[in-house]
């Protein structure tokens, strides 16, 4: 028996996104596996936000959620900003570190009511928001969704996130997160020339990833798997921490792509995804550039987890060898074929 839908299709509601609780519209509803998930459009902001959320992360408008609401917005706006104790904090010195796309987006929630600190991210925001109101908005909650307990890990998740990824195992005090030095990955340079075509193609000429890839993500990570189950060296010991580390490369893609790994111009075509795949991990859409790009900004990332040193080590040296094995398959992993134009509706949606 299916179980009963809570929101009808046009109930003005709120839903969490990220830390934070937002008006909104619940569009559409489906029933998948026992599971409920509607579509929400967060009231006042571009229609390329709207998302597949599971059933508990929606809220019925009425008096006592609207005080629920502010409650939370209080107690996150009363937050030290200088303590920086949560991952998503160190997204804004990780999006200035490197070159990706990640630069074009908001970094916490709390950024983006402080204001831009450039033109171009003032652009931006006026450009993914009604009139460019410098307000909390599911955009920034987008970048914090890995670490809060009320969103999924991406918006293919069923299920609210109860158990962080293998390689985001918690949340440090201030004195560790000040003991950290900085994490980099190495790109080698066969691949350097992909991220910078990658950029061209996207940006420039504004072609799109054909989607779904002919090799997904969750194939490519499978197939390195295989591989090194194959390799004279291998033992029991080492499967064990290879599939732990595939997996986590698995989570950290399908956690991180909406907020972390799209350029602007990919945001639609993005969103159109969400809705074609409500239930598919992003890691079976998305192919080797995404995942190419992710590696580009890991490091930062892996900056803020829990990690002692020996095991960042070792999981940085895993990571390396699985980059090695992409430079050996880049042939096969990379093609400008794999882009697509877009469409003159698209251009439409993006401006």
């Amino acid at each position: 028996m299916a179980p009963k839908q809570k929101f009808a299709e046009g109930e003005k509601v709120l839903c969490f996104h990220g830390p934070l609780i937002y008006e909104a519209k619940c569009l559409k509803s489906v029933t998948k596996d026992k599971h409920v998930r509607y579509l929400i459009h967060y009231a006042g902001w571009n229609k390329n936000w709207d998302e597949w959320v599971p059933e508990s992360r929606v809220l019925k408008y009425n008096e006592a959620n609207v005080q629920r609401q502010k409650e939370v917005q209080r107690a996150h706006s009363t937050q030290p900003a200088k303590t920086k104790k949560t991952p998503s904090k160190g997204r804004k010195s990780e999006s200035a570190a490197t070159g990706t796309p990640g630069k074009e987006e908001a970094a916490t929630p709390a950024a983006a009511t402080k204001g831009r600190k450039s033109e171009a991210a003032r652009d931006e925001s006026r450009a993914s928001t009604p009139a460019g109101k410098d307000v909390e908005t599911p955009a920034a909650g987008k970048a914090s969704k890995t670490s809060s307990k009320d969103a999924p890990a991406d918006s293919g998740s069923d299920q609210p996130k109860k158990k962080r990824s293998r390689l985001d195992l918690s949340i440090e005090s201030e004195e560790q997160y000040l003991a950290k030095v900085e994490v980099k990955i190495k790109i080698p340079e066969e691949l350097k020339v992909w991220l910078v075509d990658d950029w061209d193609v996207i940006t420039r000429q504004q072609k799109l990833a054909i989607l779904p890839a002919k090799l997904t993500v969750e194939q490519i990570v499978d197939n390195y798997l295989a591989f090194k189950k194959s390799s004279k060296t291998h033992n029991q010991a080492k499967e064990t921490v290879l599939v732990d580390i595939t997996e986590g490369i698995k989570e950290y893609f399908n956690s991180t792509l909406g907020s972390q790994l799209l350029y602007k111009f990919e945001r639609p075509q993005y969103s159109e995804i969400l809705q074609e795949y409500p239930d598919t991990p992003m890691a079976q859409v998305y192919g080797s550039i995404h995942l190419l790009r992710l590696f580009s900004k890991m490091g930062p990332m892996l900056a803020y987890t829990a990690l002692d040193e020996k095991s960042l080590q070792h999981v940085l040296t895993h990571i390396q060898d699985f980059l090695k094995y992409m430079v050996t398959n880049r042939s096969t992993l990379f093609n400008l074929q794999d882009y697509g134009n877009a469409t003159p509706e698209y251009h439409r949606k993006v401006q």
